[in-house]
């Protein structure tokens, strides 16, 4: 997959903060989630815990400039994303990027 040159992950942040029921843990282990530091999973532990719509795992101003707290780390379901496919499009449509 070729990544747009406008695509620039750490200036949107977008797929990290449109929705709380997207971050959930799915094919992850239970090594894989112990090594997730605890104040960055949901209570329920299904899933990444969220600020409003926000990851707690995401650092920075959306559209401006961000990071991912956890990222050498990060769900699976945060890998799957990628600039430019349906999700991605999804959360900056919903921020106004698109």
């Amino acid at each position: 997959m070729t990544i747009p040159a406008d695509f620039d992950c750490q200036t949107c942040g977008a797929c990290c903060s449109y929705s709380s029921s997207w971050p959930r843990f799915s094919t992850e282990t239970d090594a894989e989630l112990d090594r997730l530091p605890a104040r960055f999973v949901a209570d329920d532990q299904a899933g990444m815990r969220c600020h409003d719509n926000r990851c707690s795992a995401l650092d920075g101003t959306v559209g401006s400039g961000t990071s991912c707290l956890v990222y050498e780390i990060r769900p699976q379901v945060c890998r799957d994303c990628l600039p430019g496919d349906g999700e991605c499009l999804e959360a900056r449509a919903a921020y106004g990027f698109v």
